[in-house]
Order: C-alpha cells, then structure tokens, then sequence
C-alpha cells in the first residue's frame, strides 16, 4: 500500500438503501470521476445467479463476509490506482460493520481492525432516507423503515470511527452533484 496520503481523495456515499447514491454515483462516472460500485449489490446478484445462500435474507454473516472481503479488495485496488482526481465509492469498508450492527451480529475483531488501518477520506457523504424516491427491487428487499435504520445505523458506525458525516440534500442528482463537488472542491 503507499506510503502516502491516497486515502484523502477516497471518498464514500453511504445512507440507507434507497437513497439515490447509485444514481449520484452513475451521474460522477457520467462526468468522468472514478467510482466503484456498492459491493452488496453486486454480491446479491452472483448469489441469486449462482443459488448461493450469501444473501441478507438467508444468511446474513455470510453476506456480510463476501461484502467485507469484496469492499477491502475494491478498497486496495483503488488506493494503488487513484491520482490524484477523487475516487467515489457507493458505500465503503465500515458498511459491513454498520450491516452487522444493525442486524445485531458481533463484529469480528479483524473487521474492527482492518477498518481502522484501511481510511477514507474523513468527510463522509451520508444520504438520508427518502420516501418520495424509495424503491424497492431484485436486489433490495427492506421496507422503508428498515432502511431510515440503516442510514442511523451508518451515521452512528462512521462516526463512532472518526469520520465527519456530511448530509446530502434531497435535491436533483445535478444539485447534489454540486454539492458534493464544492465540499471536496473539485470542479466539473
């Protein structure tokens, strides 16, 4: 890993499901920044095309372990490749752990560890929960409540480890766009 200060230009969209923040983060790589997917999604699908069990409403440690391996990979592939442009990622290493919180699962002590070693930039971007875009799909199964749990869940899990949330307005994808640009002040 380099030895440098990388992670700073890391940055994570996270919230309830929901939310818009695959949406933000289609919109950021339509603009050309770097983003990576959310890991839960992905593993969802290989698990339903493949008959698998790692799946949140079949066994839940499972699912969270493939998530936590998959965002630990995404997360040392990007620190390797990043410049010095921003990387967004649609959630990150610590929604694993806020996962396993919410679903009053004990965190391994590994997890707690290698959270702690692999950083982000300390400015989070939390999208709060909003009825008016809420859906749900194959691959999201939670109710609206359960994710207004979620977003406390992660707000309280990334504070807890030292990062600065900062809330992104319920306002068009261009406008949250802006405003997360101005916050990281990196122009279009």
């Amino acid at each position: 890993m380099k030895k440098n200060n990388t992670f700073q230009k890391l940055y994570i969209l996270t919230g309830g499901p929901g939310a818009g923040k695959t949406t933000l983060l289609e919109e950021l790589h339509d603009v050309g920044f770097t983003t990576v997917p959310e890991e839960g999604r992905r593993i969802i699908k290989e698990q339903l095309d493949s008959n698998g069990n790692g799946l949140p409403w079949m066994n839940k440690e499972l699912f969270a372990g493939l998530m936590f391996d998959a965002s630990v990979e995404t997360y040392q592939k990007m620190i390797q490749i990043s410049g010095a442009d921003p990387v967004f990622f649609d959630r990150g290493i610590l929604d694993t752990i806020g996962y396993l919180k919410l679903e009053k699962i004990p965190v391994p002590k590994e997890m707690e560890i290698t959270a702690r070693e692999m950083m982000y930039n300390k400015n989070v971007f939390i999208l709060p929960p909003w009825k008016e875009i809420y859906e749900n799909d194959p691959e999201r199964k939670q109710t609206l409540e359960v994710a207004e749990r979620t977003f406390e869940c992660m707000y309280e899990t990334y504070r807890e480890y030292g990062y600065h949330l900062i809330e992104v307005p319920k306002v068009t994808v261009e406008q949250r766009i802006k405003f997360i640009l101005t916050t990281v002040e990196t122009p279009l």
